[in-house]
């Protein structure tokens, strides 16, 4: 039952979005001198274009809302309030009716400016409350994640000055395994490590593989440390809920804490747009109280944010309803179906997981004349072992057809 995500016509679309900039600071109307905002400059983008009665998102765009600060907690700065209950609304979407977090518990949330800021969001808090609670020094902190992991966990190892320590991967699966777990988990206390921050994928960038949590989960609760669990759904929040129902990579699972989601990828929002979602009682060790003058203070790594970001996903949502939704996935599985059965009728090595997008071929089928026609992207630039499909909305079998053919030709020399 889907108790936030309803399917919602074009026009009631607008008229919630325009109401909500109505209940936003009016500039022109409003005697307000103190705020270091305006819309954008309107010698460049005129507010009096004809179109934009039928655009609520570039009208959004225009007006400029700020979203700074997190708007699950309690207060917000008030100039923008109507916006921002557009944003809690999306919050609330994508925790209880795509990550089936439960009715009774409140979910924290925000849009970050994409999957690596949303990601370094749940490291940082993570680290935060070892180092508040637990007293844990930043060296006795680590990541764990599988060697597929996305480059953002280096990046928030690197930033949070926190080690990192990447597991091992089957080469055939994808899979981690709870005895490559226990190598890195056993390699880190030998050094000294006493809290680990777990990042489990649901679906990663190169190969579209999933993670089970639960063989961190089984052998961490076994050698008594504690841990944080965050899913990194940015390739795969708008996807994968929807292509296998169960499964171990939301907030049913209680070991889970938080979640990342990207709307630039498969949601086709703006770039700039990602979702980063936590249970309640987490968001607070990432608030800087010394953004005093920010009305409810900052607890994003952001701060200053395009209110329309979090429009532009909400209309998304809103048009196509969660079954219109469940169609368009359902849709871009069978073309990657399709593509499978291809490669397999010409023998071609590839990984593909049942409820992914991504398929990833080995190398030695293919050459860099066939990858460059067709915008194939390698695991590595400079000495590649696989390239990947991606099966998106414009990529139908029509186009899919004249790769299948380059690649029989190549095989057949």
């Amino acid at each position: 039952m889907h108790q936030h995500w309803v399917k919602r016509s074009d026009e009631e679309i607008k008229k919630i979005v325009f109401e909500a900039l109505e209940n936003n600071i009016n500039y022109e109307d409003k005697n307000v001198i103190g705020v270091p905002a305006s819309y954008l400059d309107e010698k460049v983008f005129s507010q009096d274009a004809a179109f934009l009665n039928d655009a609520p998102y570039l009208s959004t765009l225009i007006k400029n809302p700020n979203h700074i600060g997190c708007h699950t907690r309690g207060a917000s700065e008030s100039f923008f309030a109507g916006t921002q209950e557009i944003e809690r609304e999306l919050i609330k979407i994508c925790a209880h009716d795509i990550l089936n977090g439960s009715e009774e518990e409140h979910f924290d949330g925000y849009v970050a400016s994409g999957g690596t800021e949303a990601n370094m969001q749940a490291i940082w808090i993570y680290r935060n409350y070892f180092k508040q609670k637990k007293n844990f020094n930043y060296s006795e902190i680590c990541i764990l994640c599988s060697e597929d992991n996305h480059y953002s966990m280096d990046k928030a190892g690197n930033i949070l000055n926190v080690p990192v320590q990447k597991v091992e991967v089957e080469q055939s699966t994808r899979s981690i395994t709870k005895d490559h777990i226990k190598d890195a988990v056993t390699k880190q206390r030998e050094k000294g490590v006493k809290g680990f921050i777990v990042v489990a994928n649901m679906m990663t960038t190169m190969f579209g593989s999933v993670d089970e949590p639960e063989n961190y989960s089984a052998l961490l609760d076994e050698v008594n440390v504690p841990y944080f669990i965050h899913v990194d759904g940015a390739y795969g929040g708008f996807y994968f809920p929807f292509a296998q129902k169960e499964h171990q990579l939301d907030f049913r699972n209680k070991k889970v804490s938080s979640v990342t989601l990207d709307a630039h990828k498969m949601a086709q929002a703006p770039y700039g747009t990602g979702l980063f979602i936590a249970r309640n009682n987490l968001i607070q060790y990432a608030n800087t109280k010394e953004a005093s003058y920010v009305e409810g203070e900052d607890y994003t790594l952001i701060g200053s944010r395009s209110g329309a970001n979090s429009v532009a996903v909400w209309m998304i949502l809103s048009k196509y309803g969660p079954y219109g939704w469940m169609e368009k996935i359902f849709v871009l599985q069978k073309r990657t179906s399709w593509m499978c059965e291809q490669l397999d009728h010409l023998d071609i090595n590839y990984f593909r997981d049942p409820s992914s997008n991504i398929i990833t071929i080995r190398s030695e089928h293919l050459n860099a004349a066939i990858a460059k026609k067709y915008g194939l992207v390698p695991d590595n630039h400079d000495q590649p072992n696989w390239y990947k499909i991606v099966v998106m909305d414009h990529v139908t079998i029509e186009k899919l057809s004249p790769l299948v053919e380059d690649l029989r030709a190549f095989m057949n020399n």
